[in-house]
């Protein structure tokens, strides 16, 4: 196994006490071996990061790799439309080549954002293009295919048959689950209530259960949404999820905007997790989730840049700012969501999330090696004399600031060139597709 060494980098731990210091650390195969102010030790690879930022790698809880090649398709449309008028019919008509085209597409921005694990919600055919294309990158990822069985305005090409989405959802977790030493693991991924019939998500719940993995679904996104639960399962969406017996630590949901404070509650004392995608809410429209208030009632949040089509990008630095800002003039109180909060649902929130919070979301020895290496020396994040150095990461720094990425103690970019993957074939091959994905769904603007 290679060992890599960093060398006089300003090291930002996340561990308990939150030290950052000038130092080095040693990555030894997959793990972190050391860290300290000097490590005199041989390495296969050193790598030199005075002036330099070094990160635990940035956790999203929430992503839609089979949506990046839609990027841009969905603008300025109300979510329910946004769905049935462009993503759903997208969405049906990918193929193998195009699902996996967009995973790679998304991973590699997500590479060179300094995002090293997500939580993806897969699409309901060709899944195993998405994890295929993750298993290649050298990514971390819990993937799940997207199940639909129910609901008006859905595309054929995407209505399942509640028993054929069950049988393939746990064939795909039968095959990938732990895959690398459990650097792929699955998810059931129930869309969302208005997508999903009780006896799928029943199921669900049961399977979840059974081989003990997490459920990755959509919840209170949207008001719409909220009334047409309530109409057709007579409750609100989350007390209707808890109803099932669905709420807990092993469930992560999506947004959580619209909820009441009996639902606020009910998260934070299952232990629900819940994953914040600020500017896919912005940018639909859909609200500002109270974040302040579950955080101080003990849920656990961490951050997610939703899919390209609403983002329209997967920058984890961009949701942190954002985090931080809109809760700032929700509550007119520049006091709230203070940056340090912000970094910690972005790594350690994540971590918890995974259910890998003593493997990820902090440099600490016998970690896992996920990590990014930021330069903070452009014109944006200076002068930095005397500034908190987590505050230049959430207010002033940006994805193209990320020069290295470190995953399982693989180096999948360095100096800012992708080491796994071929950008300029991504570039080129989404591009062709998009323009046959287009006119196979009908959606030609």
């Amino acid at each position: 196994m290679s060992k890599v060494l960093i060398r006089k980098g300003t090291i930002v731990t996340m561990n308990d006490k939150r030290e950052i210091f000038q130092g080095d650390v040693l990555i030894d195969g997959n793990r972190i071996e050391a860290i300290a102010s000097h490590i005199d030790a041989e390495a296969d690879e050193i790598i030199e990061a005075e002036g330099r930022v070094v990160i635990p790698g940035f956790i999203q809880t929430h992503i839609h790799l089979t949506q990046t090649l839609y990027r841009g398709q969905a603008d300025d449309l109300e979510l329910m439309d946004w769905l049935k008028e462009r993503v759903w019919p997208l969405e049906g008509s990918h193929g193998p080549e195009s699902n996996y085209i967009s995973a790679q597409l998304g991973i590699a921005e997500l590479i060179k954002g300094g995002t090293t694990s997500i939580i993806d919600m897969g699409s309901v055919h060709h899944t195993d293009s998405i994890i295929e294309a993750v298993e290649e990158s050298g990514f971390r990822a819990i993937v799940g295919k997207c199940m639909m069985d129910y609901g008006k305005g859905v595309p054929d090409s995407i209505m399942e048959e509640t028993e054929s989405s069950i049988k393939e959802s746990v064939a795909l977790l039968r095959k990938w689950h732990g895959r690398d030493n459990g650097r792929i693991q699955y998810a059931f991924a129930p869309r969302f209530v208005v997508s999903c019939s009780e006896e799928l998500l029943v199921r669900v719940r049961d399977l979840a259960r059974e081989y003990d993995v997490m459920v990755h679904t959509h919840a209170s996104e949207n008001r719409g949404e909220i009334e047409l639960v309530q109409r057709d399962r007579g409750m609100r969406n989350i007390k209707y999820l808890h109803h099932l017996g669905l709420t807990g630590e092993k469930l992560i949901l999506a947004h959580c905007i619209w909820l009441d404070d009996e639902e606020m509650r009910l998260l934070a004392q299952t232990g629900t997790r819940i994953a914040h995608c600020p500017n896919s809410n912005l940018k639909l429209a859909s609200g500002i989730a109270k974040i302040p208030e579950l955080i101080e009632m003990g849920a656990y949040v961490s951050l997610g840049a939703d899919g390209a089509p609403c983002n329209n990008n997967l920058d984890q630095f961009q949701e942190m700012r954002s985090a931080a800002l809109i809760q700032k003039a929700r509550l007119l109180s520049p006091t709230v969501m203070p940056a340090q909060q912000v970094f910690e649902m972005a790594t350690l929130g994540g971590a918890e999330a995974m259910g890998m919070q003593d493997e990820l979301g902090s440099l600490e020895p016998g970690k896992k090696a996920d990590l990014a290496i930021i330069n903070l020396d452009g014109l944006h994040s200076n002068p930095g004399h005397g500034v908190d150095v987590i505050s230049r990461l959430v207010y002033s720094a940006r994805a193209s600031d990320v020069e290295t990425t470190i995953i399982d103690g693989k180096i999948v970019m360095k100096d800012r060139k992708l080491t796994t993957l071929n950008e300029n074939f991504i570039l080129n091959e989404a591009n062709r597709i998009i323009q046959q994905q287009t006119i196979k769904a009908g959606v030609r603007k």
